[in-house]
């Protein structure tokens, strides 16, 4: 098992949280701490996740609540540009984040989800 610092997935999620940072620190006040807090918090879950599923021995339950992490705050990130709360040029960089994100974690869930470990867990 490598350190999750090491992983390919880990270096994106943590550009991600580091370009939501950056992204919801000029939101408007009212926004600030509701939907920016929001974003950041989900970005923070993935980066957490990861780690999880990287230490766990069955990695399938981790994996599928990342995946899910990544549509909230596809969600997120979607209303806080529609409503110009954050910049295209920040948006266009945190959904091309959460892509890569997303492909990998799918690309891990599947492997996983096929490995004899998973199968023995499950009823």
């Amino acid at each position: 098992m490598a350190a999750a610092k090491e992983l390919p997935i880990y270096k994106v999620a943590y550009d991600l949280f580091k370009e939501v940072t950056e992204s919801t620190r000029n939101m408007p006040r009212d926004f600030k701490l509701s939907l920016g807090g929001r974003i950041r918090d989900e970005a923070l879950e993935i980066v957490t996740l990861i780690f999880r599923a990287n230490a766990a021995i069955d990695k399938v339950p981790y994996l599928s609540d990342l995946l899910e992490r990544v549509d909230v705050i596809n969600l997120l990130l979607r209303l806080a540009h529609d409503m110009r709360f954050i910049a295209t040029k920040h948006y266009a960089k945190a959904i091309e984040l959460t892509s890569s994100v997303g492909r990998q974690a799918g690309g891990w869930l599947k492997h996983s989800a096929s490995s004899p470990v998973a199968s023995r867990s499950r009823p």
